[in-house]
């Protein structure tokens, strides 16, 4: 089996915007006649490849059209894979449906904290606190995480532990609706005594000043605010892209500048150098499993397909990698498989 990363050249880059590499634009010529199943599978990076915010770039969603057969079957099997995140990956499906005008499963969605599902014997039963845009609680929850709060929702029982709160002119979603939680809603264990297990940055953080105080507090104390007994509870992040293209012209900073600047400020006030473990590309886990869920795409094509001989344990013959961020979706697709950029 090859693999193959074909790089998009960003325009935020100062360079040609191109949809695809010659290279990349040749896989579509490769498609089977309609009687026999794909030979080739790809991961499509979504911001700066497919998507620029939430305008599709180019001709992607034609492009993608291309590889489902004329009753709308799955012809070529292929994901998305993305460090974004912040909502379920069923919802990011219907929004890329909506979007690109295909039809996407939820499994054809890998977001940068799809990782954290491995995650969930170690801690489905412990308190653990998900932060980041979107709704990093029920992303963590839908993966069945049992006792999982909001930063934003566990920073609200500590009184005064963000000092400027006063002085912000927004509200969160859970401090705008608290006032009318339904019972069941209420965590049913003791928040000011209970110790945080693990803390996780599920997506880009929002309030970046009172995230790094609330974790500096968690994981300095053990877990318990106001407290100073215990080791550092784990830290995980979904990725840590530096920057990433969304819909303004130059790019924006990401989760990893967050984890810069958490880093910095914990190491300066605390005797221990902070740890934390990192997922998203580049991390090879996050590439392997993308070839596990290509394979299992591919058998559940349309029956009407024929075997082309690859139903092996490898039934593609090139798997295609396609981003815009060298460091990250090529790098990640070349420690993992061992390829060559084209």
């Amino acid at each position: 089996m090859r693999c193959r990363a074909v790089f998009r050249v960003s325009q935020s880059r100062n360079r040609a915007p191109l949809l695809l590499q010659p290279q990349a634009s040749r896989l579509y010529s490769q498609l089977q006649s309609k009687h026999e199943r794909s030979s080739f599978g790809i991961a499509f990076d979504i911001d700066g490849v497919v998507l620029r915010g939430r305008v599709p770039i180019g001709g992607s969603p034609q492009a993608l059209r291309r590889l489902y057969g004329e009753s709308g079957a799955l012809k070529v099997p292929f994901i998305f894979l993305t460090n974004g995140g912040g909502i379920p990956e069923s919802r990011r499906a219907i929004e890329l449906s909506d979007l690109l005008g295909v039809y996407i499963l939820p499994s054809q969605v890998v977001q940068g904290h799809s990782s954290f599902k491995t995650l969930l014997k170690r801690y489905e039963n412990e308190l653990i606190i998900a932060t980041g845009k979107g709704e990093p609680a029920l992303v963590m929850s839908e993966y069945g995480f049992k006792k999982v709060l909001s930063l934003d929702e566990y920073a609200s029982y500590f009184e005064n532990i963000d000092p400027v709160s006063q002085y912000k002119m927004w509200t969160t979603k859970w401090e705008s609706s608290k006032g009318s939680c339904p019972k069941n809603l209420v965590p049913s264990f003791n928040i000011a005594s209970d110790r945080v297990k693990a803390a996780f940055v599920v997506s880009d953080p929002v309030d970046w000043g009172r995230d790094i105080q609330v974790l500096c507090d968690i994981l300095s104390s053990g877990g318990l605010p106001g407290d100073d007994n215990g080791q550092q509870p784990p830290l995980y992040f979904a990725a840590d892209d530096l920057e990433y293209q969304a819909a303004f012209p130059s790019e924006r900073l990401g989760m990893g500048a967050f984890r810069i600047a958490l880093e910095s400020v914990f190491n300066r006030i605390h005797c221990n150098a902070l740890d934390c473990v990192i997922f998203g590309k580049p991390n090879p886990f996050v590439f392997k499993n993308t070839e596990a869920i290509l394979r299992q795409l591919h058998s559940s094509c349309d029956d009407n397909y024929i075997n082309n001989g690859n139903n092996g344990s490898h039934p593609f013959k090139t798997l295609y990698m396609i981003g815009d961020n060298p460091l990250v979706d090529i790098k990640g697709a070349q420690q993992s498989f061992g390829l060559n950029v084209t």
